[in-house]
């Protein structure tokens, strides 16, 4: 690629969920085609926006993010970037293209993960301990590994995206943000409706190719991390994420 980035080593950061400072544009995509202001010309927002971005894709911070961390990769190849996801992977030479871009960016919210909660980690306090010296190995034992943060990303597009511009979610695992506020947000990252980039090309007769089939969306809320059913009860299940996010991000 050749690429012309703005990235720094973490992501710039939003304050307490809410819409970050746009500069003044005038650009003008609305409703569902708000993503293609980004795309068309990302140097016009301002780094809490645009994370980064080259000529194949732009990176950016979901406005109305669903966990703590969650960003958009936005490619821009005009042949792709209106196409449904399904349809846009089917290209294996876009899809490489595409898993190649993802491996970077989930390096980089692993990154963000370890920098907002590391020090909260239990996995990661142990190994900052032997390093500082405050607990010695004894010989031929190995050192603690400290937390693996790229295991807590995962990465995906909806069976049904709700902007028109092909977007790819890459997202820390916890479901804790105020922007989470009812069933569809819950549900079209907690269940099928979610497709990980891993799992392309998906095969024709693939169910989630239809997942209005499926009822995906209208299933009865389940922890991400300790499988309890809420039913359709949304407002004790948000209690629990909040609980769940502070054992999470601890271990």
């Amino acid at each position: 690629m050749n690429a012309k980035r703005k990235a720094s080593e973490s992501l710039p950061n939003q304050q307490n969920g809410k819409k970050p400072h746009h500069q003044n544009t005038t650009l003008n995509f609305n409703g569902r085609d708000g993503l293609g202001a980004y795309i068309k010309s990302p140097e016009k927002y301002n780094s809490d926006v645009v994370i980064y971005h080259d000529s194949d894709f732009v990176v950016i911070h979901d406005l109305y993010r669903k966990s703590s961390v969650h960003v958009l990769i936005l490619p821009r190849s005009a042949k792709h970037n209106y196409m449904h996801p399904f349809d846009a992977f089917d290209d294996a030479e876009f899809l490489e293209l595409c898993r190649a871009e993802l491996k970077k960016v989930e390096a980089l919210v692993a990154a963000e993960l370890q920098r907002k909660y590391g020090r909260y980690s239990k996995q990661d306090e142990e190994l900052e301990k032997v390093l500082n010296g405050e607990v010695d190995i004894p010989n031929h034992q190995p050192l603690p590994v400290g937390r693996d943060w790229s295991k807590d990303v995962m990465s995906g597009v909806h069976a049904h995206p709700s902007m028109n511009h092909l977007h790819i979610h890459v997202m820390s695992k916890d479901r804790f943000s105020e922007c989470l506020k009812h069933r569809k947000h819950y549900n079209s990252f907690n269940t099928a409706f979610f497709v990980p980039i891993e799992d392309f090309p998906l095969a024709k007769d693939d169910p989630r190719r239809e997942p209005s089939k499926e009822g995906y969306l209208k299933q009865d809320f389940k922890c991400w991390r300790c499988g309890r059913m809420f039913g359709n009860q949304f407002a004790k299940l948000k209690a629990h994420l909040e609980e769940e996010f502070d054992a999470w991000k601890r271990v």
